[in-house]
């Protein structure tokens, strides 16, 4: 929704838990398990770039910030404790029942599948994609591409 509106757009997404992006048997699998810091995977179509922490602290959001390629916004799951701005997230389903806009004051606004019980900041039904743009970019302090046009 914001892309489709002209906007270079990035994200970045935090893992609570052990991932990979390599396959067992493949050649870059193979030159990280020898001791690569990074590798990188090019092709015509997407290239992307393996880091390895190797012990080290984990990067923080500002310095994978750093890294990305210059973008109009950089919109980030995870990262909850970061100060950036944050649309809080619920589920009627989720495990965690945790209200991170009761003790967050850099929570913005709710996006939920059912009516959010916060009052004080804007609430967003979970499907209203164009709406949370809006939203989003009125908060960046971005415009609507098509107000550049009126």
């Amino acid at each position: 929704a914001i892309s489709g509106r002209g906007y270079r757009v990035a994200t970045g997404k935090h893992a609570h838990h052990a991932f990979d992006v390599d396959q067992e048997g493949t050649d870059s699998r193979r030159h990280r398990v020898a001791g690569a810091v990074e590798v990188a995977l090019v092709s015509s179509r997407r290239w992307a770039l393996m880091h390895e922490v190797r012990g080290a602290q984990e990067p923080s959001l500002g310095e994978i910030l750093d890294r990305l390629s210059p973008c109009d916004i950089v919109l980030v799951e995870g990262y909850k404790r970061a100060p950036h701005p944050k649309i809080e997230l619920r589920r009627r389903t989720s495990l965690n029942a945790e209200r991170l806009a009761d003790s967050d004051p850099s929570v913005v606004a709710i996006a939920s599948d059912e009516p959010a019980a916060e009052t004080r900041l804007p609430a967003f039904d979970l499907d209203d994609v164009e709406g949370i743009a809006d939203f989003v970019l009125a908060t960046c302090g971005l415009r609507k591409v098509a107000d550049d046009l009126v």
